[in-house]
């Protein structure tokens, strides 16, 4: 995203980069056998059947081992979809370049050629966040074009890549930041040879002749789809982005 759009609006070579509840276990309650009851010969209640007796509390304790097992890290599946769900966010600010944007918190902070700030998602770097600061010549994104405009700018772009087997728009929009500024956001989803599937979400705006390039990108594989509570939180992230207040 940042590399494209670098390519557009400034005069710099382009650069390209990846930007690569608690819960307790439920209480079962234990199943005891009762003690056998001993009937008088002289009471009409039939003695019942032991071995069917036995057969049926077998059965209730199999059940029950069953989802005390599923509750108790058998199925990693569901215990790893409960853990990525936890996503806190913290505000990282550069006053330095003049931007500020809200973070996952347990995000690692990495050096990388060509982006001002990068965050990856420890051992899953494919998930990460970042910022792009470029000199320009426009005084506004309005200049350059409307956000539809970019946005199939980028999409060309993005499917000339060798790479690249497919590469849609979801959605575009506009809004203010900081003291009436010009923002655009894309979402859009990306399949190439490098990573699968993914989702993007991006934001930018010019402000003092520079441009800035907020990239969110994030795992939407078929098996493992983006799911809502995450999806909310890098929307969050999204429309974080902004220069940061003047003091």
């Amino acid at each position: 995203m940042a590399s494209q759009i670098c390519l557009y609006l400034s005069n710099q070579s382009p650069f390209s980069y990846s930007y690569k509840h608690t819960h307790s276990s439920p209480k079962f309650p234990s199943f005891k056998p009762k003690a056998r009851q001993h009937y008088q010969e002289n009471n009409n209640v039939p003695n019942k059947d032991p071995l069917r007796q036995s057969l049926s509390l077998s059965k209730r304790r199999l059940n029950f081992s069953a989802l005390a097992l599923m509750f108790n890290g058998f199925l990693p599946d569901i215990s790893k979809a409960l853990s990525d769900k936890e996503l806190e966010l913290q505000r990282y600010t550069d006053v330095d370049e003049g931007f500020t944007f809200l973070r996952p918190s347990s995000w690692i902070k990495i050096e990388k050629a060509g982006a001002t700030v990068l965050f990856e998602e420890a051992n899953k770097g494919s998930n990460n966040v970042g910022v792009v600061v470029n000199p320009v010549r426009l005084n506004s994104l309005g200049e350059f074009g409307t956000p539809q405009f970019v946005a199939d700018k980028l999409i060309q772009a993005e499917k000339r890549k060798e790479s690249t087997k497919d590469a849609e728009v979801i959605g575009v929009a506009e809004r203010l930041g900081q003291g009436g500024l010009q923002v655009y956001e894309f979402e859009y989803k990306v399949d190439s040879t490098r990573g699968g599937m993914k989702r993007i979400f991006s934001a930018a705006f010019v402000a003092s002749k520079k441009l800035y390039l907020l990239n969110i990108a994030h795992s939407d594989k078929p098996k493992s789809p983006l799911d809502t509570h995450t999806r909310a939180v890098l929307e969050e992230i999204l429309h974080s982005f902004d220069a940061a207040p003047s003091t």
